[in-house]
């Protein structure tokens, strides 16, 4: 009976410790979560110079972290300062930069970045990286995106960027592009791959530059606002411009274009159209003056082209 009564006491105290030792795990794995909840991983080193020489990682020290509540005191980080340009590879920490409405990290060596976390972002600059792939479906507050010269050859969620007036796209590799922001105003997408282009439900577009891609057609006649139109070295045929009475700005040199009517574009101030081999005669209306044209040799404007 003794025996047995030791034997059930051993098994509680097993118990009770086991349970205590759970217990203390429990607090101690909260604790190193608490711990770690405190503070952000920064993998980059020129990144985190970067922070401290602003002032914004306060505690200093290169050790690949930074307090999390330093980062949300931060609502614009520009990392082109004090000629850092071309040494960030890595933004990983970027995420707890919550309250941040611009970031510029332009000219780095950036080959991916995740934003999803950078939900006010207003302004953003990443022009000059290697970016093959960016997904803004959660900044639907931006108004302006410059991704110039990077490697991209798709962009996700800018439908979902409703406020979005500037976009900046060039020196990229897209082959067909389309948005659908009433908001947008101006868009940007010189020396692509462009063959196909649809703007057709961005009736708010103001400018457009496509120069140096492939596109041998086009219709803008959804873009009843547009007022420059810079479209020169394509393999454009033939562009109706009917449906563009604002129009100020039409470049469309060194295309292949047979037949051009600007009459209904009375608004219009500069032509250039000169190097489209078998474009010989622009049509105009009877007084209408363009302050500046330029042509080639061959080229006229007249009243009546057959």
């Amino acid at each position: 009976m003794i025996k047995s009564r030791k034997a059930n006491t051993s098994i509680a105290l097993i118990f009770v410790s086991s349970i205590f030792l759970m217990t203390s795990c429990s607090k101690e794995s909260l604790s190193n979560d608490l711990e770690n909840d405190k503070y952000l991983s920064i993998q980059d080193a020129h990144f985190e110079q970067l922070l401290i020489d602003q002032g914004i990682d306060t505690d200093g020290t290169i050790n690949q972290q930074m307090l999390r509540e330093d980062a949300e005191q931060v609502n614009r980080l520009d990392l082109n300062l004090d000629n850092h340009f071309g040494e960030i590879e890595d933004l990983k920490g970027i995420e707890g930069f919550t309250n941040i409405t611009f970031l510029s990290a332009a000219g780095q060596n950036l080959v991916d970045i995740d934003v999803s976390s950078n939900t006010k972002l207003d302004t953003l600059y990443l022009q000059n990286n290697y970016l093959t792939t960016l997904d803004l479906s959660k900044n639907t507050d931006l108004i302006l995106a410059h991704v110039l010269v990077n490697e991209l050859t798709e962009i996700v969620g800018l439908e979902q960027a409703t406020q979005l007036k500037e976009l900046n796209l060039s020196y990229n590799y897209f082959e067909d592009f389309s948005i659908t922001n009433a908001s947008i105003e101006h868009l940007l997408m010189s020396d692509n791959l462009l063959t196909s282009v649809d703007l057709t439900e961005a009736p708010n577009l103001k400018s457009i530059l496509l120069t140096t891609n492939q596109l041998s057609s086009v219709d803008f006649s959804d873009n009843p606002s547009l007022e420059t139109l810079v479209i020169s070295n394509n393999k454009l045929q033939h562009i109706n411009l009917d449906g563009n009475p604002n129009l100020m700005y039409f470049y469309a040199s060194s295309n292949e274009m047979t037949r051009l009517d600007v009459s209904q574009n009375t608004a219009l101030i500069d032509l250039r159209v000169d190097r489209n081999p078998d474009l010989n005669c622009i049509k105009i209306q009877s007084g209408q003056e363009i302050l500046s044209v330029t042509l080639s040799e061959y080229q006229a404007l007249n009243e009546d082209c057959q």
